[in-house]
């Protein structure tokens, strides 16, 4: 199925093609009529599948039908959980519509840096704004803009949105917007709270599912490896190397790979281990400021760095084209955050490699993994690097316990939320 035949206007149809997007993905082939003929959207597809592209269009083209004001009146709004989705969304609405006989003004804004640049590009107005919640709140509360000509609503990654504790703030934007618009929810998973919150805000939704098939799932070879925790760095470095024989690289030179820890200080630690030993390696997490979060990406995507070490902060919205492989040299806590760290690699028709290492004392974590996202991984063991810790018999007794998974088991912002509340009672 063609662009032209979903009903888009020939110049968002050129526009498309320049970027890449020649044939509509399932996800855009099914949302796309949806959102042109102004119903709400609930769409769930996974990472690479061309989510945004799927809101985009749709959403410049209902804008040039639209009437246009002076000053500009904020017509459609993005919310997005961080500030590299900020700045990509933005990027991709703004490459979009350039070729529109009346392009849009887009409006990128997110918390870390100053707001006063931000409300002088908001001095007269915009069309679009994409935005982190919190940084929305502060442009609102200084009369840089107003909320209550919004036409359109986008939540791009609306789980994350709630996940990472955005639901007060989300609740406060959606009460500053007009009662009648259009609602737009994308994400790659839906957990239980984002289903009540749309089952509240949208009005009969289409909802567009579109599950991986083995035609158009991404390529990623999942594998599973056994090592000691004081280990990994050791293995890590092993498999970057381009002589190894279990590489992650591709021929002639070390491999690529974005490395997944827990801890900001995990990922000055293991960058400052990979560099040291002749890897180009550099940190990247939520402590670095906004300018240094933007340059680190540029130059890892530029082939700058070979490798990247960062906590779940690159986890979504980071598109990296031909990046061969994922780590995960510590588990993701949430279950869900392990389909979007993988999610990373295997884009656009390439294909990935996601290795996991697993000690003893995390193998009941990884196998809880496994069952909520009905995935059975064999076990591998490197040459020189089998493991000798043995796995703690009260934890693999334990069949049904939650291995740390997220949801289950109150992390310590909850129970500091909770404590607040009751204070506050």
């Amino acid at each position: 199925m063609p662009f032209p035949s979903l009903g888009l206007a020939p110049a968002l149809v050129h526009a498309a093609g320049t970027l890449g997007f020649l044939t509509p993905t399932p996800i855009q082939a099914a949302a796309i009529p949806a959102v042109l003929r102004g119903a709400d959207v609930l769409g769930c597809a996974q990472t690479g599948s061309g989510k945004t592209a799927a809101f985009a269009l749709p959403l410049l083209q209902r804008l040039q039908e639209g009437p246009r004001h002076t000053p500009r009146r904020v017509r459609a709004l993005v919310l997005v959980p961080t500030r590299e989705l900020a700045a990509q969304v933005g990027e991709v609405l703004r490459s979009l519509a350039q070729g529109l006989p009346q392009p849009p003004k887009v409006a990128v804004v997110f918390g870390g840096v100053s707001v006063n640049p931000q409300m002088m590009a908001l001095r007269g107005g915009a069309d679009v704004v994409v935005a982190t919640p919190g940084r929305l709140l502060d442009l609102v509360q200084h009369n840089a803009l107003r909320l209550s000509a919004v036409e359109l609503l986008v939540l791009d990654e609306a789980d994350r949105l709630l996940d990472l504790g955005f639901a007060e703030e989300l609740h406060r934007v959606l009460a500053l917007l007009p009662a009648r618009r259009q609602n737009l929810f994308f994400s790659a998973t839906f957990a239980p709270a984002v289903e009540t919150l749309a089952a509240g805000l949208l009005q009969e939704p289409v909802r567009v599912e579109v599950a991986a098939t083995p035609q158009d799932a991404p390529a990623i070879l999942q594998r599973v490896i056994q090592v000691d925790a004081g280990r990994r760095t050791e293995l890590l470095r092993h498999l970057l190397r381009a002589d190894s024989p279990q590489s992650l690289g591709v021929a002639g030179g070390p491999g690529r790979a974005l490395v997944f820890v827990a801890t900001q200080y995990a990922t000055e630690h293991v960058a400052w281990k990979l560099y040291k030993n002749g890897l180009f390696a550099t940190p990247f997490h939520g402590g670095l400021s906004q300018g240094a979060r933007r340059q680190v990406l540029e130059e890892f995507k530029a082939g700058r760095w070979d490798v990247l070490v960062t906590t779940d902060l690159a986890a979504r919205g980071i598109d990296i084209l031909q990046l061969p492989a994922v780590v995960n040299y510590d588990l993701p806590r949430s279950a869900v955050d392990y389909v979007h760290r993988i999610g990373r690699t295997g884009r656009a028709g390439e294909s990935g490699v996601a290795v996991s290492f697993v000690s003893a004392a995390t193998e009941a974590h990884m196998r809880l993994i496994e069952k909520r996202q009905h995935l059975s991984l064999p076990r591998e063991q490197i040459a020189g690097f089998e493991p000798t810790e043995v796995e703690p018999q009260e934890k693999a007794a334990e069949a049904p316990g939650t291995g740390g998974i997220k949801g289950k088991r109150p992390s310590k912002k909850d129970k500091l939320r909770a404590a607040a509340a009751r204070g506050q009672a």
